[in-house]
């Protein structure tokens, strides 16, 4: 929690010593609005990770902490400092053209805010990204106090429409406002940062393949694509080709061509949920996170391990998979077809001669064939079990001998015991 005041402390610092300089351009607007940005500066420090900025980093964005439409170019951790860029010429100056991540963050709008949320992004694929600042301006001010802040998914379209107050009283022009300034038919209002982020989505000079927001930043991203939608359908079909999106703290409709979408929700995030569409499933909820980034903070969510579990699961390894897959199964179903192969050569062989020969020669003397071959016996309960000879009584005054016609009655029926015994 030092780190993210430390850095927080020196932010606030080093925008009250270039205070006087933006006084000094613009004074009712400046003056109106810097009680507004300080607080939204704080915000910021509490729901992103403002720890991974650096010391020089803090104090060199400190001076566009609210600048709408500025783009910056964000490294990993360890590698060299950011880079502000002015209009979407001067990033493509600054090396856009080797960037291929985009994210832009949400809550105050602040550059701290956009730089940390970039920051963890970049650390996750270890490539630089470009981020987006949301800005604050009087037209913000009015949004919140009719309830946008709070309804961002509902009510962002009123937002846009309020920017023409800053327009009527003068802002920076960054971004891309350059473009829309020469739009002579401009029929869609939309804000800076969403046409800033567009411009750079439909610039076929740049690729990207990974679309990050978190919060407020979800709708700038999808107003941005619907404007790619509108003006060039071919290039979002491109982007819906190349780049997949992965979305933190709120479920906000994008274009259908865009079938790779995560969304990210904590369990315990009430504002996510607030201006989340209902009807869109969550991809992913961590469990006990609420809405913060800042892992300063117990229950945060944690960008920059989260996309890179996402990224892992990318389809160049689930491809991978489905290509081991086959040679495990190919191997069992060529065994089992050898086998039934031999299994049915053995039962067809010795059976084929029997039954052709039961066909060739009629049934009836097929039977008297078997009854020939057998004697004349009794059957075989008989031979197992022969009944008992039968005892004549001796008739008084002879001695005890059998009766001839017992005598006559014993050889019948040891007769066939004795034949059977010789075979």
């Amino acid at each position: 929690m030092f780190e993210t005041a430390f850095a927080l402390g020196l932010t606030q610092f080093a925008r009250s010593l270039s205070l006087p300089e933006r006084v000094r351009h613009r004074t009712a607007r400046n003056a109106a609005l810097e009680p507004w940005r300080l607080r939204n500066t704080g915000v910021d420090a509490l729901y992103y990770d403002v720890k991974a900025l650096t010391a020089d980093e803090a104090f060199y964005i400190s001076d566009s902490l609210a600048s709408e439409g500025l783009i910056m170019i964000v490294p990993p951790s360890g590698g060299p400092m950011l880079t502000l860029c002015e209009s979407v010429e001067e990033y493509r100056l600054r090396g856009g053209r080797d960037v291929h991540a985009l994210a832009v963050a949400g809550m105050g709008g602040s550059a701290i805010g956009a730089a940390a949320f970039a920051r963890n992004v970049a650390n996750a694929i270890g490539e630089p990204v470009a981020a987006v600042v949301s800005g604050y301006g009087l037209g913000d001010i009015v949004n919140e106090a009719i309830g946008g802040a709070f309804l961002f998914g509902w009510l962002g379209h009123i937002r846009s429409n309020l920017e023409v107050i800053d327009d009527m009283v003068g802002r920076p022009k960054l971004g891309a406002y350059g473009k829309r300034d020469a739009e002579a038919e401009h029929e869609t209002s939309r804000g800076l940062d969403a046409d800033t982020v567009a411009s750079l989505l439909a610039d076929p000079a740049l690729s990207f393949t990974l679309i990050a927001g978190h919060s407020r930043g979800n709708r700038v991203i999808a107003d941005a694509l619907h404007a790619v939608k509108t003006s060039d359908p071919s290039r979002l079909e491109t982007l819906s080709n190349t780049a997949r999106i992965v979305t933190f703290g709120g479920r906000i409709k994008m274009p259908d061509a865009f079938a790779d979408v995560t969304d990210v929700v904590g369990e315990l995030d009430w504002f996510g949920e607030l201006n989340s569409r209902p009807k869109i499933a969550t991809d992913i909820r961590v469990p006990f996170c609420g809405h913060s980034t800042n892992t300063d903070l117990p229950g945060a969510i944690k960008v920059t391990k989260i996309i890179t579990d996402i990224l892992a699961g990318h389809p160049e390894q689930t491809e991978e998979r489905v290509e081991i897959v086959p040679l495990a199964v190919s191997e069992p179903v060529k065994q089992v077809e050898t086998k039934a192969e031999d299994v049915v050569e053995v039962l067809t062989a010795p059976v084929a001669e029997p039954v052709a020969a039961l066909a060739a020669e009629p049934i009836e003397a097929t039977v008297e064939a078997m009854t020939a071959a057998e004697p004349d016996e009794p059957p075989a309960v008989e031979a197992i079990a022969p009944p008992e000879p039968e005892v004549v009584s001796p008739v008084a005054g002879e001695p005890d001998q059998p009766t001839p016609h017992a005598t006559s009655k014993t050889p019948a029926k040891a007769g066939p015991k004795k034949a059977r015994a010789r075979r």
